[in-house]
């Protein structure tokens, strides 16, 4: 239960960095966060101990205590999408930062340029 709570602790650090904070760079950082703490919580879902890879090598070979391979697919396709997003907001910040001269979100509402 443990590692169930940190994770939810890092989710709500992420999530308390996306709404409460003012520079846009901290922003995507909190969206990072958030992220892995995602893929972390998929990990503890997926995770059995003392699992196995579920990978038959003999033909009459009987192994029931198996690790589900759905969370890791589902984790590498999170990652593949968590950077393609990551990269589309930094390039977004990088144009307003071009644009306003400032990462401050109040000040860029306030230049409305």
């Amino acid at each position: 239960m443990g590692p169930y709570i940190l994770c939810s602790m890092i989710l709500l650090l992420g999530v308390y960095a996306v709404v409460a904070k003012k520079n846009l760079i901290k922003i995507v950082i909190g969206l990072l966060i958030i992220e892995y703490a995602v893929n972390l919580m998929l990990v503890l879902v997926g995770y059995k101990a003392g699992g196995e890879a579920p990978i038959l090598t003999e033909a009459g070979q009987q192994t029931t205590n198996f690790v589900d391979p759905l969370p890791q697919a589902l984790i590498v396709t999170s990652i593949v999408i968590g950077l393609g997003l990551t990269a589309m907001v930094v390039a977004l910040c990088i144009r307003l930062y071009e644009k306003y001269g400032t990462f401050d979100v109040l000040l860029i509402r306030r230049l409305r340029g």
